[in-house]
């Protein structure tokens, strides 16, 4: 898979400038930025860039396992280290000597192992769990987070010691509502991307009017939010489905809403209820997928002559979660007269 840093805003031709003066030199990195901004694809173009590009790139997800699995995920174990540890496994770090690790979400690490993986940036050296043996390992280091480490520093979440190990060279990715001009040029290079995935998108177009409300929401997801909503416009989803969904996520989270919104669109989409009260727009915004869910179920049933597997089929879902859907939505498991 290849990656891309899509964009012409200056913060985003900086980076690209630096990627290339901090591949050769094998300094820690740490990648700064809220989810979505593309953390993941820099850490692949600096391997991609650096002369580790034929080793291994090892990325692990600090925030997604427990204390105890991520030590042994790291660092492996010796056989019988613990239960069930019936033989001998290395660890993402030993796997990744001579190439690159990836410290993903290193602001979700706990404390205890930030202790030992200061150990491992400052020698080079580990022991595997259940063992004495001393590792050597020789990777270059890049980690990202979203979260304030400074701040988490003051409240005692994470050691000032490791931060300023890995901080070396800072990376900050911008959020993509502070990179707007950028939107149209993503947009186009996703359609375009997903066109060459997806044989169903070769005649997708966008339209003008969704196009300019993506550049005027403000993309709390960021990078990311944008790349999902284009597949699934292109996976079939109605547009002013979508439309209705971004206006109401501008009204919920109090932004703005652009001119090319109009009072009439607004209406449409979202109802006077969500206008009048910014806190039951969620509850509208159920209902009105229930409605639709309940309907789409009918129009399987129907189409299948309530023959509930080849309705199942139709809508691609499970047996078991059609007849869940049903009872939920109070719809008769047998045919209604």
């Amino acid at each position: 898979m290849s990656y891309q840093l899509v964009g012409n805003h200056p913060a985003i031709q900086k980076i690209r400038e630096l990627i290339g003066l901090v591949s050769d030199t094998a300094l820690s990195v740490l990648l700064l930025g809220e989810t979505g901004t593309g953390k993941e694809v820099v850490a692949r173009l600096l391997h991609a860039c650096s002369p580790r590009r034929d080793k291994r790139l090892i990325k692990v997800n600090c925030g997604a396992l427990p204390l105890s699995l991520l030590e042994s995920e790291l660092f492996g174990y010796e056989k019988g280290a613990f239960t069930r540890a019936d033989k001998f496994k290395p660890g993402k770090f030993e796997l990744a000597s001579e190439g690159v690790i990836f410290l993903d979400q290193i602001g979700d690490m706990p404390l205890l192992l930030q202790a030992k993986l200061l150990e491992v940036l400052q020698s080079g050296e580990f022991a595997r769990l259940g063992g004495t043996e001393v590792v050597k390992v020789n990777a270059w280091v890049i980690a990202s987070t979203n979260h304030n480490l400074e701040q988490d520093i003051k409240e005692g979440r994470f050691r000032e010691d490791l931060y300023y190990r890995l901080n070396v060279i800072k990376v900050e990715l911008p959020p993509l509502r502070d990179r707007k001009e950028d939107i149209p040029l993503l947009t186009d290079y996703f359609v375009e991307k997903y066109r060459n995935e997806f044989a169903s998108g070769n005649h997708f177009q966008l339209g003008m009017p969704i196009r300019e409300l993506f550049s005027a929401y403000h993309w709390p997801g960021n990078v990311r939010e944008l790349s999902s909503t284009i597949i699934r416009l292109m996976m079939g989803d109605e547009p002013e489905e979508v439309r209705a969904e971004l206006v109401g996520n501008m009204i919920a989270d109090r932004v703005s809403l652009p001119e090319v919104v109009t009072v009439a669109e607004e209406e449409r989409n979202i109802g006077e209820q969500a206008k009048r009260a910014v806190t039951s727009l969620k509850a509208v915004k159920l209902n009105a997928a229930r409605d639709i869910e309940k309907k789409a179920i009918v129009n399987a049933l129907d189409l299948a002559r309530w023959n509930k597997k080849v309705a199942a089929k139709i809508l691609k879902i499970s047996y078991k979660s059609l007849f869940n859907k049903m009872h939920s939505h109070g719809i008769s498991i047998k045919r209604s007269s």
